[in-house]
């Protein structure tokens, strides 16, 4: 399961939000169940981000969203955010050897 998210920090949050992001990630990958977590910076909007997580299933990402370090990244980002987070979970329907 893909779960990607896109993040726009309030005007002059940008800093505090990317220390956010440096702090939740190493806890994230370290998790059973996480496949891999990738952080983005846009190159041409420079206050946008973006997170793209692999998780074995739902469950595991169910899991991931309970753990403290987590709630603790999504309570950081209710101050820092100009609008909720809100993601997409979704699934690969092709892969690299179907292009």
């Amino acid at each position: 399961m893909h779960f990607v998210v896109r993040f726009e920090p309030k005007a002059g949050k940008a800093e505090q939000f990317r220390e956010e992001l440096r702090r939740v990630v190493q806890p994230s990958r370290a998790e059973t169940g996480c496949l891999g977590i990738q952080v983005f910076e846009s190159l041409e909007e420079p206050a946008l981000f973006a997170i793209h997580s692999v998780w074995v299933d739902e469950a595991a990402f169910e899991r991931h969203a309970a753990l403290a370090h987590t709630v603790e990244f999504l309570k950081a980002a209710e101050d820092l955010l100009s609008r909720p987070v809100a993601g997409l979970r979704a699934r690969e329907i092709l892969t690299p050897g179907d292009i």
